[in-house]
């Protein structure tokens, strides 16, 4: 399994010694708030992308609080042969706990990953709401939730991830970083 360290050897490591930062988080995740001179290489796309490192050269990885990274160690481990291995503790979160520097866009709206929580928790609080004031019948939708979550939990497709990237604010902010790009 790859070495965990904290956010200030994975910081010396790369200036020191030139180690590769490799983000595994989605592109807009890394677009929103990134440590700066990351790659970015998302888990969802590790096992089609090649990752250019030379033999012998230590690479670290990183994701949002450490524990993608940590779950991923082996993929993780298995993408570098004959490269050192390293996890920075914390994530990014921890990096900038750290008080080293990140980068995070302006006007950005909150991650996907939170969105996607407050639109299933909303409609899972009001389908209940409904199910105990209205009709029993609604509280088959909090069970079409929940297999809708267990099915993208299993799949890592998550349809409401995917259209809360159409949604107005996350397009508009896309395209604001494509165009700064």
């Amino acid at each position: 399994m790859p070495r965990i360290i904290v956010p200030s050897e994975a910081a010396r490591l790369m200036h020191d010694e030139g180690a590769v930062l490799v983000d595994v988080r989605e592109s807009d995740e890394h677009a929103l708030l990134r440590i700066p001179g990351a790659r970015n290489l998302p888990l969802s796309r590790l096992d089609q992308v090649a990752l250019a490192v030379t033999p012998g050269t230590t690479v670290i990885f990183h994701c949002r609080t450490g524990a993608r990274t940590e779950v991923n160690g082996a993929r993780l481990l298995a993408r570098v042969p004959g490269c050192h291995v390293c996890i920075v503790e914390g994530g990014v979160d921890g990096w900038r706990a750290a008080g080293l520097p990140v980068v995070e866009a302006e006007g950005r709206p909150i991650d996907l990953a939170r969105q996607g929580q407050i639109a299933v928790g909303s409609l899972l609080v009001a389908t209940e709401a409904l199910g105990f004031f209205v009709s029993p019948w609604f509280h088959l939708v909090v069970v079409a939730a929940g297999a809708f979550l267990v099915f993208g939990g299993l799949t890592g497709q998550v349809g409401v991830v995917q259209l809360l990237r159409q949604m107005p604010w996350n397009r508009r902010f896309q395209s604001v970083l494509s165009a700064r790009a």
